[in-house]
C-alpha cells in the first residue's frame, strides 16, 4: 500500500513570490477593493431610498449589487491580508468556506443576470403586460429560485470536493480556493458528486446564457422596428448596461476556467483570475451609474437632501448658540 499523507491545510501560490511587490500587490488591491465596496453599497442605498428607482429593473440591480458585496468580499480581503503578512496558509475548513460561499454567489450572480434579461425583455416586447407579468409575486419568486440555486450549487460543489482526503501537493494555483484546482489533488475514489455536479452546473450555465442571447435577440428586433431615433436610443439606454455586465462577467470567467491548464501557472493567470473576482463588482455600479440618467438623478437627489439637511442642522445650531449666548447676557446683566 502507498504511503499517502493526508493534508490538514493549503497554501495559495499567490501573486508573485517577491515580498515587496506582494505588498504593493496587497495594497493596490485593497484600494480596488474598497472602490467596489463604497459604489455598490452607493447603488444598493440609492435604490433603497429614492422611491423613483423602486421599479423591478432596479430592484433586480440592487440584488445585483448586493451579491457583488458578497462576492468580492469572499476572496479579496483574503488576498490583501496574505500579501501584506506574506503568509498564504489556509485550513481546510477555511478553504471549504471559501468554496461555499464564492460558488453560491456566482451562481446567484448568473441567475440574477439571466433575470434581468428577461426583465428587458418583458419591457421592451411586451410593455403594455409588464406590470402584470412583473407583479410583486414574480419578482419574490424570480430572486427566492436566483438565491436558493446558488446556495444548492455551493453546498453541491463543496460537499462533493471536500468528501474525501486530499493527498500529494498541498500548494493550489491561485489565491483563493476553486474547485478545478482541489480536484487536482483530491485522492478520493468518488467524485462521482462532484463531477455530476459539475455537469449539472454547466448544463445550467449554458441555458442561463441561451436564454439571455435568445432575449436580447427578441429585444433588438423590437428596438429596430422602433420608428424613431430617440426611442431606439432610449431602449438602447435601458439594455446596454446589463448586456455590458453580463459580457465582462462571462468572458472574465471563461478565461479562466475554460482555457487550457497549464502545468506552471504564470502571474498573468493569476491576475486574471483576481480579474475575475474584482472586475465585475468594481463595473457593475460604474457601468450603470455612466448610462443611467435615472441613476445620476437619483444620486444628484440624495446629495441635495444631505445638503438640505446639513444646513438645516447648521441653522439649529445657530438658534441654539444664539439663545445660549442671550440668556447669559440676561443673567450677566441681572447682576
Amino acid at each position: 500500500m502507498a504511503n499517502v499523507t493526508a493534508i490538514t491545510g493549503f497554501f495559495f501560490m499567490g501573486i508573485s513570490d517577491v515580498q515587496e511587490l506582494q505588498t504593493l500587490y496587497g495594497v493596490s488591491f485593497l484600494v480596488l477593493y474598497m472602490a467596489a465596496l463604497a459604489s455598490n453599497l452607493i447603488i444598493i442605498t440609492l435604490i433603497s431610498l429614492d422611491l423613483q428607482l423602486q421599479t423591478p429593473m432596479y430592484f433586480f440591480l440592487k440584488n445585483l449589487s448586493l451579491l457583488d458585496v458578497f462576492f468580492v468580499s469572499v476572496t479579496i480581503p483574503n488576498l490583501v491580508v496574505n500579501s501584506l503578512i506574506h503568509n498564504n496558509f489556509i485550513s481546510i475548513l477555511g478553504c471549504a468556506v471559501q468554496v461555499f460561499l464564492l460558488s453560491s454567489f456566482t451562481g446567484g450572480e448568473v441567475f440574477i443576470l439571466t433575470v434581468m434579461s428577461y426583465d428587458r425583455y418583458v419591457a421592451i416586447c411586451s410593455p403594455l403586460h409588464y406590470d402584470a407579468i412583473m407583479n410583486a409575486t414574480t419578482l419574490v419568486v424570480l430572486l427566492g429560485v436566483s438565491w436558493s440555486t446558488g446556495v444548492f450549487f455551493g453546498a453541491l460543489y463543496t460537499a462533493g470536493t471536500f468528501s474525501g482526503p486530499f493527498c500529494g501537493s498541498n500548494v493550489i494555483p491561485q489565491f483563493f480556493c476553486d474547485v478545478p484546482s482541489l480536484l487536482r489533488i483530491s485522492c478520493s475514489e468518488r467524485l462521482l458528486l462532484i463531477y455530476t455536479g459539475l455537469g449539472i452546473g454547466l448544463f445550467v450555465g449554458m441555458c442561463c446564457f441561451t436564454c439571455v442571447v435568445i432575449s436580447y435577440f427578441y429585444i433588438f428586433s423590437a428596438v429596430l422596428k422602433i420608428p424613431t431615433t430617440k426611442g431606439q436610443s432610449k431602449a438602447f439606454a435601458t439594455c446596454v448596461p446589463h448586456l455590458t455586465v453580463f459580457t465582462v462577467f462571462v468572458a472574465t470567467a471563461c478565461f479562466v476556467y475554460l482555457k487550457p491548464p497549464s502545468i506552471e501557472p504564470s502571474v498573468t493567470d493569476r491576475l486574471f483570475a483576481v480579474l475575475y473576482t474584482l472586475l465585475p463588482p468594481a463595473l457593475n455600479p460604474l457601468i450603470y451609474s455612466l448610462r443611467n440618467s435615472d441613476v445620476k438623478c437619483a444620486l444628484r437627489r440624495l446629495q441635495q437632501n444631505l445638503c438640505a439637511r446639513y444646513s438645516l442642522h447648521l441653522i439649529l445650531q445657530n438658534i441654539c448658540q444664539c439663545y445660549s449666548v442671550s440668556q447669559v447676557s440676561r443673567k450677566f446683566c441681572s447682576f
